[in-house]
């Protein structure tokens, strides 16, 4: 049985298949869909960035961004059918987030953002080689193992969510000590790791000829793992710029 912990890459994602004289999901497909959707997610993400930039509040940009992509993640995780609509959209206000959140620290840190984009796209290019040669394999356990620790990193930022509504600070989550840092640096490899598991899921989906609407439907999980490695990423060097402060 095939498992990830990546929410809209579950057990059942490719249980589908396309029927008899239809179209169905390819690598190349959902290569090229990726790549719509991280133009749209750059596109949105310049256009709060630049609002920001000229006075504009990046709150507005977060919060619309961050409520929109939850809705439109969910939507598409219960509708994939519907990935083909939902799956733009998603990116659209994804980079609302990503733009307003990245212009905020590039005025506390000038060029982190660009250090944040090079690391993240190093690591996919990295990782994405090594699966490809067969260096990493996405072996029943390794899948196991990642699961839990992304389900480790899960509740426990659910934890410092629920804790911090009754004003009790898990600092050791948010601070620049070198506790934190090594955290944060868990936690990136943690999500870099997700993408083997993505990486394995699409090229199964591919190979048991997936309907074609599964190509934006595979692009918008790996595109949910690469938004959550910048962010993670972006917060570790924060951290290591706040503690030389």
């Amino acid at each position: 049985m095939l498992r990830t912990s990546n929410p809209a890459l579950g057990d059942k994602t490719f249980s589908l298949r396309a029927a008899q004289g239809e179209e169905s999901m390819t690598i190349q497909g959902t290569v090229n869909k990726s790549a719509i959707l991280i133009g749209l997610l750059i596109v949105s993400g310049a256009v709060s960035w630049s609002q920001y930039m000229s006075g504009a509040s990046a709150m507005i940009f977060i919060i619309a961004g961050g409520i929109g992509g939850l809705i439109a993640a969910l939507v598409t995780i219960f509708k994939k059918e519907w990935s083909p609509i939902t799956a733009p959209i998603y990116a659209v206000f994804e980079g609302l987030l990503l733009g307003g959140v990245s212009a905020i620290a590039e005025q506390q840190f000038s060029g982190i953002v660009l250090q944040a984009v090079m690391l993240t796209v190093g690591t996919f290019v990295a990782l994405l080689a090594a699966y490809r040669s067969g260096l990493i394999k996405a072996t029943e356990n390794f899948k196991l193992g990642i699961f839990a620790a992304t389900g480790a990193v899960g509740l426990l930022y659910l934890s410092s969510f629920v804790l911090g509504l009754f004003g009790v600070e898990m600092s050791f989550m948010h601070d620049s000590s070198w506790l934190s840092i090594g955290i944060s640096l868990v936690i990136v490899v943690i999500a870099a790791l997700n993408l083997v598991l993505d990486f394995d899921f699409i090229e199964h989906g591919a190979e048991t000829k997936a309907p074609k609407y599964m190509e934006w439907y595979a692009a918008f999980g790996l595109i949910l793992t690469l938004v959550w490695l910048y962010l993670e990423i972006l917060r570790l060097l924060i951290k290591l710029n706040s503690s030389r402060d």
